[in-house]
């Protein structure tokens, strides 16, 4: 939806990586101390008012998906006044910053828009087109995830508190495709071959996919969203279509599910003596894969949360059958997507970033600037180890 560009693009404080960790503190055990978070946090609150104008530019100029050409340019244009150099452009309108020395190991950020003293490297990966455009897809096409091990992405939770965080391992976001099937039946006096009877038959069929066919530990839906059919009211019309949405919690789950939809379409039109034709709509709508996250890689955000936040504000995230296209990342390398909160009934922030009352509590940029920083370098100072010698 177009009101989602809120969230798309709140997360440019990605940026703030630069200016804040120069303050980063190890202590002389390797762990990081109550020093460490306080003084990245600290770092992130004097840059509150940046944040807060950028995203504040953002929000009155939204994009859509693939024309986020401002939106990019404005980036570019920040990150020039950083110091920091980037990669231009990747997927239409979309750009990766790499900070630190260039060598492994190397951790990817994922920032979706619709001097850093690290040993090792940082990709910023400013993606377009993640509300149905599959930007990450043409991201990875284009080279954009580099030498990249693991790759963290982040997302706003209206019903989590401002300053919280959620994360889990496993299954977290379904699988998600689309699906359009037209029923052309024949117009012949006192013998019609009428496409409604078949496109009856076929929607109330589907219903039996999941209640018989699927595994019930496998969470999977079928919704037929609309049928559409042009006629007169004393007339059969020639056609019926119908479409809607599948998603699966697994991507193989989704697979033998849209297998199945075509089979059973196909095979009641086929009763009723009529012709199906099915289109997945994937030009439209590409096929998004379930975003499954890496249980090391959760747990280390879980750490560094509980390091900066406290452990109060640490949550286990619920499983939700919407789709991200985060998902075409996991399918290389391991990854997580996990939630922050932004919820504050005091200043109205109470709403779905899908929502036209989509407010946003801005306290939670410099909440969310500090914490990806801190994943990113805690990860490769945890990581370079494995790349000495």
């Amino acid at each position: 939806m177009g009101s989602a560009w809120t969230v798309i693009l709140l997360r440019l404080y990605i940026l703030l990586l630069h200016s804040v960790s120069c303050l980063f503190a190890i202590a002389k055990d390797g762990k990081y101390d109550q020093t460490y978070a306080t003084q990245i946090l600290s770092s992130a609150q004097n840059e509150k008012n940046w944040l807060i104008s950028v995203r504040r530019k953002i929000h009155e100029n939204p994009e859509l998906l693939f024309q986020e050409h401002n939106t990019s340019a404005l980036i570019r244009s920040e990150l020039t006044k950083l110091g920091i150099s980037c990669s231009f452009p990747f997927a239409q309108t979309g750009l990766v910053v790499q900070i630190g020395t260039g060598f492994s190991p190397v951790v990817a950020l994922r920032a979706d828009m619709d001097a850093l003293p690290l040993q090792g490297t940082v990709r910023l990966l400013f993606q377009p087109a993640e509300e149905g455009g599959a930007g990450a897809s043409h991201m990875i096409e284009e080279g954009a995830l580099g030498d990249s091990e693991a790759i963290f992405g982040m997302h706003v939770d209206y019903e989590t508190m401002t300053g919280s965080i959620a994360s889990t391992f496993g299954p977290l976001l379904a699988a998600v495709c689309f699906f359009e099937a037209k029923i052309e039946g024949k117009r012949r006096a006192h013998s019609n071959v009428d496409p409604i009877l078949a496109a009856s038959s076929a929607i109330l069929a589907l219903q039996q996919l999941i209640s018989r066919e699927a595994d019930p530990l496998d969470s999977q839906v079928l919704s037929v969203t609309f049928v559409r059919v042009e006629t007169e009211r004393n007339l059969i019309p020639p056609y019926v279509i119908f479409g809607g949405t599948l998603r699966s919690l697994t991507t193989e789950g989704l697979l033998r599910l849209r297998q199945r939809l075509k089979e059973v379409i196909e095979g009641q039109a086929a009763v009723c003596r009529c012709h199906a034709y099915i289109d997945m709509k994937e030009e439209e709508y590409p096929f998004y894969p379930a975003v499954v996250n890496d249980e090391k890689l959760h747990r280390h955000v879980q750490e560094t949360g509980v390091l900066l936040l406290g452990p109060d504000k640490v949550k286990i995230a619920k499983k939700v059958m919407a789709g991200e296209d985060f998902a075409f990342y996991q399918q290389l390398i391991p990854g997580v997507m996990f939630s922050i909160g932004i919820r504050n009934e005091r200043v109205g922030a109470v709403h779905s970033p899908h929502s036209p009352y989509f407010f946003l509590d801005e306290d939670v940029l410099p909440i969310g600037a500090a914490l990806l920083a801190a994943i990113a370098e805690t990860y490769l100072n945890e990581h370079v180890g494995n790349y000495s010698g």
